[in-house]
């Protein structure tokens, strides 16, 4: 068994390709029409065609059910990015207990993305703000080998 890919079904193809190229940097690789695979590994399939490919069940947007997740090295800079566009948000930017900042925010059919710091930067903004390589560890609750991963690479 080998995993290949994550499709969302999306009402409007075009919106959601300039969405999720113009918000998240995400490129076309494929455009089938119905059906476009995006960098990051995964597609979007349109409304019409998935209901089809389900025998016409009921699909049901805005469930807060499943997210898609994405990390970001330079976080105050996507942030800053964001601001530029109209999207309504889960929840502000947040702070996980082991440190890493996090933003939710929907697409245009609700589904959830969420953009998390990268999991390197948090561990090297806690170094540079005067911690051990032991305190980083334990302030965020992970073995001193995934720290000292992180700074050595």
């Amino acid at each position: 068994m080998k995993y290949v890919s994550t499709l969302i079904s999306v009402v409007n193809m075009e919106i959601s390709k300039r969405f999720y190229h113009d918000v998240l940097g995400l490129n076309v690789i494929s455009d089938l029409g119905a059906n476009v695979t995006l960098t990051g590994g995964f597609a979007l399939q349109r409304m019409d065609t998935w209901r089809y490919f389900i025998e016409n069940k009921d699909v049901n947007l805005h469930n807060n059910a499943v997210e898609l997740v994405f990390e970001e090295k330079e976080m105050d800079k996507f942030l800053d990015h964001l601001k530029k566009f109209d999207i309504e948000y889960v929840h502000d930017i947040v702070e996980h207990s082991w440190g890493q900042r996090v933003i939710r925010f929907y697409d245009p059919d609700y589904h959830i993305i969420e953009v998390g710091e990268d999991m390197e930067m948090v561990v090297k903004r806690f170094k540079d703000s005067g911690m051990t390589e032991e305190q980083v560890a334990e302030r965020m609750n992970v073995p001193l080998e995934y720290v000292q991963g992180y700074l050595n690479s």
